[in-house]
């Protein structure tokens, strides 16, 4: 509104909205604005707009009409208007529409809101804690890289008849093919539970069957099956954390299924055509065992806002467990398969679309230990990574990568690889230690002399690993000698590359307190384990750092991090047993 400035002329009005607001019973149909322009000429429009405030789509918001939309004479539309009621109009259309820009904003914070509550299809995994203490010995250290075996032809595993598993004669084949899967945008986060030493795995646990039951599993990306103890009736196992799965006959893999084949695919044409199952039997390094059948149930998924998804996934009925393996499944009740095969637990979510075919993991180095997992890329940082090619072959589904050289601070350790130039690692959270070739560890052990000249002196009566020093002075924790040891970088990449892609593993990524209060090397020589010529990294120096296996674009990558909580997630629930 517009008025000369001289005091004689009567006020001049440039335009004049009415608004008219929604019944106090129904809101929805809005407010009418209604805008009239004069000119000296006759009216030549009227504007109407009617805007309704729902939440979705958000409301425009009101703009005050510009001065240059409105040039009309008062005059022409009201000879003569009193000066107060002008006032008031104009006190009213200001405050009016003072509500109206507010409100839109409001309602605008409110559809983000529940815009952000709607995109997360994430799932949320809460797992028990291991209970259970032992004294890890150098024999009985976690060590699994499990393949599949043949069976000798006197060998019997079980047969189903009327709902229960009897033996009968088979084979079983070797080998599984690599994961092609279908990938969608969600992702599965599992907290975990567990340490380096004393209990020597990291565990989290799973929700099975009708009714849905919980299982405590170790993770282990060096498995391919997933497998549970198995009520079959079961004729070894270990107690166990919770009661043995119990399958119904409907549950059993038959023979022909897909999956099956994929584990029988080397076996002679013809081979078994009657079997009414699927057997397998597994082998790890350590020399245990576990034989079974493979079953097909319902896998309880929680989403992050409370609902569930019931995938059917195929995992190992394990009725025969054999070895050091017993040991672990006192408080644990399987083995959680994460390798790249076709058969294990990432590939069968990404092959349905329920994941992308992406693992990663985060276990602390907090005294308590623990951690968390999680299967799907969401979680994977766009930036900060360090990244390296998967070594793809179709004989080995297990997460390799080329090594180029070792140091131990600024000493290089030979890798006594084949290739003089560049050797394999391979990242295996089953294992507990780190293993070194004979050659590298001999030559860390020689490095480590150094060490005596600070007061640490040979323990050779600590069975608790093979190299243990005693201290002058009680040791609390790693931070009390770690300024006499050095970091081992590990120089990744292949030897066409320039610049090596580095992996630091300082003292506490390679040392542990024993329960004498020595200070013991966590690496061990792995001249006989796996092929005698591949660097493991295990548990104790995967600590600390955000490891992703990318199956998608095959690809292991890595960042420090404290492992305290997964990403977005604040906080995860956890059940006590």
């Amino acid at each position: 509104m517009d008025s000369d400035e001289s005091p004689s002329p009567p006020p001049q009005l440039t335009g004049v909205v009415i608004i008219t607001l929604p019944p106090p019973n129904n809101p929805s149909l809005g407010k009418t604005i209604t805008a009239y322009t004069l000119t000296d000429n006759s009216p030549q429009s009227q504007q109407t707009h009617h805007q309704q405030q729902q939440e979705h789509p958000l409301p425009a918001q009101l703009h005050p009409p510009q001065d240059s939309q409105f040039n009309f004479s008062l005059p022409m539309l009201f000879p003569v208007l009193p000066r107060k009621l002008f006032l008031f109009l104009a006190i009213s259309i200001f405050a009016l529409i003072l509500y109206g820009s507010v409100f839109s904003y409001t309602l605008q914070d409110r559809y983000k809101s529940n815009n952000d509550d709607e995109n997360k299809e994430s799932f949320v995994f809460p797992l028990y804690h291991k209970f259970g203490i032992r004294e890890v010995l150098q024999r009985d250290a976690e060590f699994k890289l499990g393949r599949f075996v043949d069976l000798d032809g006197e060998s019997v595993v079980a047969s189903v008849n009327d709902g229960i598993i009897r033996p009968h004669k088979s084979k079983i084949n070797k080998k599984l093919v690599p994961s092609n899967a279908v990938a969608v945008d969600s992702s599965s986060t599992f907290p975990l539970r567990g340490n380096v030493y004393p209990d020597g795995l990291y565990f989290t646990y799973m929700i099975v069957g009708n009714p849905p039951r919980p299982y405590y599993l170790d993770m282990d990306t060096g498995s391919d099956l997933t497998w549970i103890q198995c009520d079959a009736p079961c004729s070894s196992c270990a107690k166990g954390a919770n009661p043995l799965y119990k399958p119904r006959l409907g549950n059993i893999l038959p023979y022909k299924d897909s999956l099956c084949m994929e584990i029988q695919r080397n076996h002679k044409p013809g081979y078994c055509e009657t079997c009414q199952q699927c057997d397998y039997e597994i082998e790890y390094a350590d020399h245990s065992s576990s034989m079974g059948v493979l079953a097909r149930d319902e896998l309880h998924l929680m989403i992050e806002n409370g609902s569930l998804t019931k995938p059917n996934v195929v995992f190992g009925c394990a009725y025969d467990q054999q070895g050091l393996l017993l040991n672990t499944l006192v408080k644990t009740d399987g083995i959680l398969g994460l390798s790249r095969a076709k058969v294990s637990l990432p590939s069968q979510l990404a092959s349905q679309g329920i994941i992308k075919n992406v693992v990663g993991h985060c276990l602390t180095t907090n005294a308590g230990g623990g951690g968390y997992m999680f299967l799907g890329h969401d979680l994977v940082p766009s930036w900060g990574m360090a990244w390296v090619p998967m070594l793809d072959s179709p004989f080995m589904e297990l997460y390799h990568t080329e090594i180029l050289k070792i140091n131990y601070g600024s000493s290089p350790l030979n890798l006594g690889a084949r290739n003089s130039r560049v050797g394999w690692a391979l990242f295996d959270t089953g294992s507990s230690y780190t293993y070194f070739t004979k050659q590298a560890y001999s030559e860390l052990i020689a490095s480590l002399k150094e060490v005596s000249s600070y007061g640490l002196v040979l323990d050779a009566s600590d069975p608790t690993l093979p190299v243990c020093w005693r201290a002058k002075f009680p040791i609390r924790s790693i931070v009390d000698v770690k300024q006499y040891f050095k970091t081992l970088t590990l120089h990744f990449g292949s030897k066409w590359q320039i610049v090596s892609t580095k992996f630091r593993i300082s003292p506490e990524g390679y040392l542990v307190i024993s329960k004498k209060g020595n200070i013991c090397l966590g690496i061990l020589d792995g001249s006989e384990v796996h092929n005698g010529s591949t660097i493991i990294l295990g548990d104790i120096s995967l600590r600390g750092q955000l490891v992703v296996y990318d199956n998608v674009n095959k690809r292991i990558g890595w960042a420090k991090s404290h492992c305290m909580n997964a990403g977005r997630f604040k906080s995860l629930p956890f059940l006590e047993g």
